[in-house]
């Protein structure tokens, strides 16, 4: 349900109100790509603010720069100009009243989850009111308890914005608690026109916005990845390269990881490059080090980890395809097993479609992926290429 309460639980709070009545200007969601029922939802609701907000949809799709549009509009003492110094330093995150909280470790723990509680008790430092952030909510099963109470007994000055991707069954009582706005995978052609805008040909924009799968994040990147075509190849090859044995599979699953590794190196310059800055503007003003570069460092880490995590998701949407595709050839006739053969050969190609889209599925619980793919790999090897 997008705006509204989910339906297995009442929003406990009454509207926030400090008696303004403003609209907050479009300019502050500017850095939003193909998200507008979104940023209408948000546009409203920072007119009469409840205590919690609920994004839920993949990562990249403009998550950060819905949430700092959004808290602009909760912190703007204009409720949202747009161009004043709170909505300034709000859309670049560097105001006291936005609290942005992200997990410590592969999952939000039961300590990360006490300290959006002890965040969430401290008064407003400028502002009227505060927006506490916490990232990958979907991740915080052990920790649902917690966030529960907090939001069952909500701070009266604190707006939370909890961002998932997926809400499983074990933190339905903890959505049921938040007004939910859903966020879907960016369109192909909004991601495309959105990079033709910053450049990129047009042929190239649409393939790139095809492998970014919904991502802006993940578009921004791949313009300047040279290894894009590549690894595309790489996993579109998998079904004629498999031959049967445990080996092959092994071998093949490593150059698989291998490749999602190197997909990291333009992000990893990216974050190399943000050090470097932050390093000459702390010697600049004199200070010794940069401040907070262990926290800085372990959220590259993190969202190097994510990068990552995305890329593989990629390649095995590649490698659906690719069976998929054959999958159309065979029932088509325009590439026929032989007489007698059309049946078995649909029904193993739509057995390894589904084997792929499984995978992709169980990517979000962090398994060991060099053993899942591994796994995958030696169970499409049954399916001749």
């Amino acid at each position: 349900m997008n705006g509204t309460p989910v339906t297995d639980g009442p929003v406990t709070d009454s509207p926030m109100s400090d008696g303004a009545d403003q609209v907050p200007v479009s300019a502050l969601f500017d850095d939003v790509v193909g998200q507008e029922a979104a940023v209408a939802q948000l546009r409203a609701a920072a007119r009469r603010p409840v205590h919690a907000y609920m994004l839920v949809g993949p990562p990249g799709v403009g998550q950060r720069a819905l949430v700092r549009g959004f808290a602009a509009a909760l912190l703007c003492p204009s409720g949202g100009c747009g161009t004043c110094s709170t909505c300034r330093r709000v859309r670049a995150g560097v105001h006291p009243d936005l609290v942005e909280v992200d997990r410590s470790g592969p999952s939000v723990t039961v300590g990360d989850a006490r300290q959006v509680v002890r965040l969430a008790q401290r008064r407003p430092l400028e502002a009227k009111r505060q927006v506490v952030a916490v990232s990958d909510v979907h991740l915080a099963r052990l920790a649902a308890p917690v966030l529960l109470k907090t939001l069952e007994e909500p701070p009266g000055d604190t707006v939370f914005v909890l961002l998932a991707d997926v809400v499983p069954a074990e933190m339905a009582t903890v959505a049921s608690r938040c007004i939910r706005i859903d966020l879907p995978p960016v369109a192909p052609g909004a991601l495309a026109a959105w990079l033709v805008e910053q450049g990129v040909e047009p042929d190239v924009a649409a393939d790139l916005a095809v492998a970014a799968r919904g991502s802006i994040d993940r578009a921004r990147l791949l313009v300047d990845d040279e290894g894009f075509a590549a690894r595309r190849r790489l996993w579109r090859d998998v079904p004629t390269r498999l031959d049967g044995t445990g080996a092959t599979a092994a071998a093949l699953a490593a150059e698989l990881l291998a490749s999602a590794e190197e997909a990291v190196d333009p992000l990893r310059a990216l974050h190399a490059a943000e050090l470097q800055q932050r390093a000459e503007q702390a010697e600049s003003t004199g200070e010794r080090g940069v401040p907070g570069r262990k926290d800085i460092e372990d959220q590259h880490h993190r969202e190097e980890r994510r990068w990552r995590s995305d890329e593989l998701r990629a390649g095995l949407g590649v490698l659906a395809a690719a069976y998929r595709d054959r999958l159309v050839a065979e029932v088509t006739g325009t590439r026929p097993s032989g007489p007698g053969r059309v049946g078995e050969r649909v029904h193993e190609l739509a057995g390894a479609v589904g084997a792929v889209e499984e995978v992709c599925v169980e990517m979000i619980r962090n398994p060991n992926e060099s053993l899942m793919l591994e796994a995958l790999l030696v169970r499409l090897s049954a399916v001749a290429g």
